[in-house]
């Protein structure tokens, strides 16, 4: 079977602002994204843990991506214009997908 080169990018940032990233997401070309709710993790600030939460204010998320590589760096600017002045990763990885026409 036929594989084709694409770009992951993993974005995972505070709840409060999935809205904002999704929306400049769209903005530069995106057509297709995943939201995952992020349980828990530790990271510069020591751990931490959405137990106990009753609102979305202190939670994470992690906005998961599949794009061609030619849309990386409109993708990589529109998260930094919403990541640069908050909590937030994003991570680049290659990858193969089989179906390159869903991308």
């Amino acid at each position: 079977m036929q594989t084709h080169q694409a770009k992951r990018v993993e974005i995972t940032i505070e709840s409060v602002m999935e809205s904002r990233l999704s929306a400049a997401l769209i903005e530069a070309g995106v057509t297709g994204f995943t939201v995952l709710p992020v349980l828990g993790g530790s990271g510069r600030s020591g751990r931490w843990s959405r137990e106990g939460q009753v609102s979305r204010a202190g939670g994470m998320v992690s906005v998961v991506c599949i794009i061609r590589p030619e849309t990386l760096d409109a993708l990589l600017d529109a998260a930094f214009s919403v990541v640069d002045r908050h909590i937030g990763v994003v991570s680049v990885v290659d990858c193969e997908v089989l179906r390159a026409e869903r991308f």
